[in-house]
């Protein structure tokens, strides 16, 4: 029996598990216009996302209202709005439930590391993977440096017990490639997530896949 080339898969959850950039647009959108502010497009949200819930509603302000009290004021309109309605339009990109399960079936753990705050984070990992054995779903918490700080990956490898050098760390975005880095674990882009593939390249990840396929031939070998 082949022994498998990792014993831990860590993913990121948004742009690589889930394609959920249309409801955090909405969600903001619908708080910028409760203040009378600009709107934005979802393709220009792709590169808002990705560091926390706190820089997505900087990055949506205008200009002359990027200052924390205005993130907090935004902040507490999008995210009871972003609450109900998450899973209104996002869903799991083709083919990733049923990798997760192959990976499961061989004896590799799973662990989720997002920037998602943790109140969102756990229930959409339940809804979309219900039958994933995850060893750790973690996603932005209270005291803990978001992104790309290798704080998340160093908790999720505590909790498994796995070794760094036994880990591939899965993501779509720059701030994966360098959380990877940080942490000392080997990183593979995906280019199906919200990033450009030269994003990725320029961060010199180990691997770079473009499909589902590709992803699951990369971790079985």
């Amino acid at each position: 029996m082949e022994i498998p080339k990792y014993k831990l898969v860590i993913f990121d959850l948004d742009g690589t598990l889930i394609d959920s950039v249309g409801d955090l647009a909405l969600a903001t959108n619908y708080a910028l216009e409760r203040f009378g502010l600009p709107q934005h497009t979802v393709d220009q949200y792709r590169f808002f996302v990705g560091n926390g819930v706190n820089l997505l509603l900087y990055r949506a302000l205008p200009a002359e209202h990027k200052t924390d009290e205005w993130v907090q004021k935004m902040r507490q309109v999008m995210m009871p709005y972003y609450l109900e309605h998450c899973m209104d339009k996002t869903a799991p990109y083709a083919g990733i439930a049923e990798l997760l399960g192959k990976i499961s079936k061989a004896g590799i753990a799973i662990a989720v590391a997002s920037n998602k705050f943790q109140s969102a984070t756990t229930p959409m990992v339940k809804h979309y993977f219900p039958d994933t054995p995850f060893v750790a779903v973690l996603g932005q918490r209270d005291g803990i440096p978001t992104k790309p700080d290798p704080s998340i990956v160093e908790d999720i490898l505590k909790i498994s017990g796995i070794d760094k050098n036994d880990v591939l760390y899965v993501g779509d975005s720059a701030v994966d490639m360098q959380t990877a880095r940080n942490a000392g674990v080997a990183a593979v882009g995906v280019t199906w997530g919200f990033r450009p593939r030269t994003e990725l390249e320029a961060k010199s990840p180990r691997f770079i896949v473009d499909n589902v396929d590709e992803l699951g031939k990369l971790i079985f070998g």
